[in-house]
């Protein structure tokens, strides 16, 4: 079989960051790369989960909804993919922050949390995920689309 194109990326070389994995047509996907790729500590499961769960709330919620394909973590746990359709970089790029500004602070009952919502709804831990969250928007608080190349 032919290697998938995340697999021809050089890992050793990526660093923390937002950048575009790829292009299909009029969808981009972002890698939203939290930690340096065979770099541990990684994503714990209990976090990345809850990150998830507000990360898609608040761009599903966002003004960008409309423009939102998917949301949810590399399997490797060392960030996310966000997939998007006609939503310019520079809007993606914000609302990501705003995303990370939003989980960072947030307080409350984590959307979709409950037994009938989520299929492991006893693995969240928010005070992870608003880590996660802040961890990663010092990395890209001054990130511009020139940055968004491996």
């Amino acid at each position: 079989m032919n290697k998938i194109k995340s697999f021809l990326v050089d890992h050793n070389k990526i660093q923390k960051g937002i950048y575009i994995s790829r292009i299909d047509d009029d969808i981009i996907t972002y890698d939203l790369r939290m930690v340096k790729p065979n770099t541990p500590p990684y994503l714990e499961n209990a976090g990345l989960h809850t990150f998830e769960h507000l990360f898609a709330t608040y761009v599903r919620n966002s003004l960008f909804s409309q423009n939102i394909i998917y949301v949810g973590p590399m399997g490797c746990r060392t960030g996310f993919y966000l997939l998007t359709r006609n939503l310019n970089h520079k809007d993606c790029i914000k609302l990501i922050k705003d995303s990370m500004d939003f989980i960072s602070k947030f307080n409350g009952e984590i959307p979709g949390s409950t037994k009938n919502e989520c299929g492991n709804y006893l693995d969240h831990n928010l005070n992870l995920a608003k880590i996660y969250a802040c961890e990663f928007l010092k990395v890209v608080r001054d990130w511009k689309e020139e940055d968004l190349s491996y």
